[in-house]
């Protein structure tokens, strides 16, 4: 049976954040992730964390200026250094945190540059964080994102993701492979995991169309969460969905698409 995350950014919402912790581990979840941790004292977070019997699966490499729109700056050729200072920061709250794995928004392509102009900053910047995150003893992921929901994201689709791995030539770079935006971009979600899983580091999940609850739209998770058990895969999922009414009136799907 699959192991499901609860992603803290996404769900419990009506609850200040730092009780959402609680809130996961009263509805069955023993693990957590959510966007970013640098609004909160590191301590604070693990103390939680502790508290409550979580793990926490991932956490994302500061992503620029996300209240103004940002959604990362990997691919930004003026902004090396700020991004090496991100790695850094994330690097220390993993650590306390006791967190395996980062996600790298790549972020949007800069306005007036093709993807050729960018394309050596952010393979260099992911060489830069994958050699990081080893040597701390931590994984490097990226993620594709489907330009529905951010327009002008730099990196779309499975096969593109891939050929950046191929591209940064490291042993601890991995895809975030998110099923929901995998569905709006190009389907195939079966035979994309069973293909690529050994790349795959970490999987997350939402229903299409209107990114809820898994069994409220066209996804077979049934089938899918079978499959993904045949393939040996062993991470966890995390359950990064917005819920239709709320969090916990939500969750039966748990149980009624797993058993």
């Amino acid at each position: 049976m699959p192991r499901f995350a609860a992603n803290l950014t996404m769900l419990f919402t009506e609850l200040p954040f730092m009780q959402r912790f609680e809130a996961a581990a009263r509805a069955g979840f023993e693990a957590v992730e959510y966007l970013f941790p640098y609004a909160f004292d590191k301590h604070e977070l693990a103390a939680a964390l502790k508290a409550n019997g979580l793990v926490q699966v991932l956490h994302n490499l500061p992503a620029g200026d996300w209240e103004a729109g940002e959604r990362g700056i990997a691919c930004h050729p003026d902004r090396m250094a700020e991004f090496r200072e991100g790695v850094s920061r994330a690097i220390d709250y993993a650590t306390t945190l006791g967190c395996p794995q980062l996600n790298c928004l790549v972020g949007k392509l800069p306005a007036g540059a093709t993807r050729q102009d960018v394309q050596a900053t952010l393979v260099e910047n992911l060489r830069f964080a994958a050699r990081a995150l080893e040597t701390a003893g931590l994984r490097l992921l990226v993620e594709p994102i489907n330009t529905f929901d951010i327009p002008g994201f730099f990196l779309n689709r499975t096969d593109q993701a891939l050929a950046l791995l191929d591209a940064v030539g490291s042993d601890n770079l991995r895809v975030q492979y998110d099923i929901y935006h995998a569905q709006r971009t190009e389907g195939e979600l079966a035979s994309t995991l069973s293909a690529h899983l050994a790349r795959i580091g970490h999987i997350q999940l939402a229903d299409n169309p209107g990114r809820g609850e898994p069994g409220t739209g066209e996804i077979n998770y049934p089938w899918l969460f079978r499959h993904i058990d045949a393939i040996g895969y062993t991470g966890w999922i995390g359950c990064e969905y917005k819920p239709r009414t709320n969090t916990l009136d939500g969750l039966g799907w748990r149980q009624a698409l797993t058993s």
